[in-house]
């Protein structure tokens, strides 16, 4: 059984998961380079029955109890009223529009996160200075246009709510060997380039249990322990149904520890806040947790992440 790493641990996995240089001083993909034609020609490959699966929440202008700023709908203008307009104003706009503002970083909106979304004293993925992203010119390097043809990738579910019986608990931490469990369980094994989603169960329960969740407090995730264990599989981009952090920070000096080393030392992608469900449902249909998946960001430019709506085709 892994051992919970203290915070010295967590520090020295800043140098030992480095990727710096592994593709040159200029790389700013990270740990997307191990997504190369032939990982997408394998996950077309995949693609059998013909039938797409969204793992995005939905946004909503609601405020819910995870809501740290509310997305704004602003209409410009609107259907009311145009059965009875006169010809002259139906000729001027005869369209419905509206106005969308967000912040999707939080804990709510299904988004990623690029490198540039983390600096650890001073410094992002590669070396370079967090002076580099500027209130004025946004993320000068690092961006989420780099991905502006998308990532097309094989997919892998590690169900780990599922193979435990039961939804993850606040501050619970998914270790190497649940994830091992799940793969077990599932006859499917992470690979280089593939995209590793992890189902805790926690998007499921808040659905379920409402304000009154007993998560409203924390939330489960994948455990900075278990970063070993994904850069030793090469893994392309991580997902999960919460924001990939364990709350309450079980490391408070260092704050979300996952999104540190990941984002800064590995230069690994995150997926944050993903819809699993659905997802989980039509792989035990289909009795296979892999799939072909495609993450589209917005081409956003000079921005560190991007609303996103994975899709996973069987």
């Amino acid at each position: 059984m892994t051992s919970v790493p203290t915070e010295g641990d967590v520090l020295k996995m800043l140098d030992s998961l480095s990727n710096w240089g592994r593709w040159g001083a200029d790389d700013q993909l990270g740990t997307v380079n191990f997504i190369a034609p032939a990982q997408r020609k394998r996950a077309a490959a995949l693609v059998s029955e013909g039938v797409s699966v969204s793992c995005s929440r939905p946004i909503s202008t609601d405020i819910t109890a995870d809501t740290t700023v509310q997305p704004m709908r602003f209409m410009v203008d609107s259907g009311e009223g145009r059965d009875t307009a006169p010809l002259e104003r139906n000729l001027q706009r005869r369209g419905a529009a509206e106005f969308i503002g967000m912040v999707f970083h939080g804990y709510t909106i299904t988004h990623v996160d690029t490198p540039a979304h983390y600096f650890w004293n001073g410094r992002m993925y590669n070396g370079r200075s967090c002076n580099l992203i500027t209130s004025r010119e946004g993320a000068q390097v690092e961006a989420v246009d780099l991905l502006r043809d998308g990532v097309v990738s094989r997919g892998v579910l590690l169900d780990v709510a599922a193979v435990k019986g039961r939804w993850l608990e606040a501050g619970e931490g998914v270790m190497p060997e649940d994830l091992e469990a799940a793969e077990k369980a599932q006859g499917v094994r992470v690979e280089p380039g593939d995209v590793l989603l992890v189902r805790t169960g926690y998007y499921a329960r808040r659905r379920a249990e409402g304000p009154r969740s007993p998560l409203k407090d924390g939330s489960p995730a994948v455990h900075v322990a278990s970063l070993p264990w994904i850069r030793e599989r090469s893994v392309a981009m991580l997902g999960t149904d919460t924001h990939n952090d364990v709350s309450p920070l079980p490391y408070p000096r260092i704050g979300n520890a996952l999104h540190v080393v990941s984002l800064v030392a590995m230069g690994m992608w995150l997926i944050d806040n993903g819809n699993l469900e659905e997802l989980a449902q039509a792989c035990a249909r289909y009795r296979r947790w892999q799939f072909m998946l495609t993450v589209a960001p917005l081409v956003l430019e000079r921005v560190t992440g991007s609303p996103v709506n994975p899709i996973a085709v069987f």
